[in-house]
């Protein structure tokens, strides 16, 4: 196993570096949040959290909101769960607008994914009541029920989802949540569940974090996100998830290049300068 602490000894210019980037990034927009913070209400808002993350795949961080931007304009508030729902044409026309073509791995089942969340905020018409009764563990268990939020006991959308209602504002919509505390030594079930794994995160963990010299993509996925939840954590003890939610961004496709380089003036800005080899050179 990777030693973070034994690297952030050996890179201390890298780690400070690090860290500077994080509070800098770590204001840029969810594009999950984005759209969702625009609904009226706070049921509004979580549901369409969980539409969003559940559609967020195989599609770069502009082209996902302005997805759901369009989806939120022809389909608003409670309409994404009211009845009678929205036929299957409507709904993948949307996706075509927006997108230009079909061709998408998700178009097939972006009706379904939408009547899912649908049926979801139906069973539950509290949703900050429904937050409040259970805690993470709890939360991760039900959102099983939505489709594509994942069945197996890795579900990246579903802790990310978890993350995006709960987190403190601007990161989160700031849900409360139940936090059972139990006896000594028994386990806390109001424990938070793995910090979410972007692609941004697990590139910039293979090219500039601890893992860059012993080969990332060969780690074992269990071992690869407790790497990335204790580097998170010694980046930001205060906020793991700050950590995780800025260095998504790390060499990620934006509107025009990387989101990093978006928001560090082509890098010119950038505390990772001087150790990234995507940087574009300074004038």
């Amino acid at each position: 196993m990777v030693s973070v602490r034994r690297f952030v000894q050996d890179e201390p210019a890298l780690y400070k570096a690090t860290q500077e980037f994080v509070a800098l990034l770590a204001d840029v927009p969810d594009p999950v949040l984005s759209v969702a913070s625009r609904a009226t209400g706070l049921n509004a808002q979580m549901a369409w959290t969980l539409l969003g993350t559940a559609l967020f795949q195989d599609r770069s961080y502009a082209e996902i909101e302005r997805l759901l931007d369009a989806l939120y304009a022809k389909f608003p508030d409670e309409l994404l769960w009211t009845l009678p729902v929205p036929a299957a044409p409507q709904i993948n026309a949307v996706v075509v607008d927006t997108f230009g073509s079909r061709n998408w791995s998700l178009f097939e089942h972006v009706a379904g994914i939408f009547w899912s969340v649908g049926l979801f905020a139906r069973r539950h018409p509290d949703l900050a009541a429904w937050a409040r009764e259970r805690t993470p563990e709890e939360m991760w268990r039900d959102l099983g029920e939505i489709y594509f939020m994942g069945k197996k006991s890795v579900r990246p959308k579903a802790c990310a989802a978890i993350y995006r209602l709960l987190a403190p504002a601007p990161l989160g919509l700031g849900i409360e949540f139940r936090n059972d505390v139990r006896p000594a030594g028994a386990k806390k079930r109001g424990i938070m569940p793995p910090l979410p794994l972007t692609m941004g995160a697990r590139r910039f963990l293979a090219i500039l974090g601890p893992a860059r010299d012993t080969g990332f993509a060969d780690m074992e996925p269990e071992k690869k996100q407790a790497l990335a939840n204790t580097y998170f954590a010694a980046l930001c003890k205060e906020s793991p998830y700050r950590s995780a939610h800025a260095l998504q961004f790390f060499l990620e496709i934006g509107s025009e290049d990387f989101i990093c380089r978006e928001r560090t003036e082509g890098c010119a800005k950038c505390p990772l300068y001087e150790f990234c080899d995507y940087a574009l050179c300074r004038e």
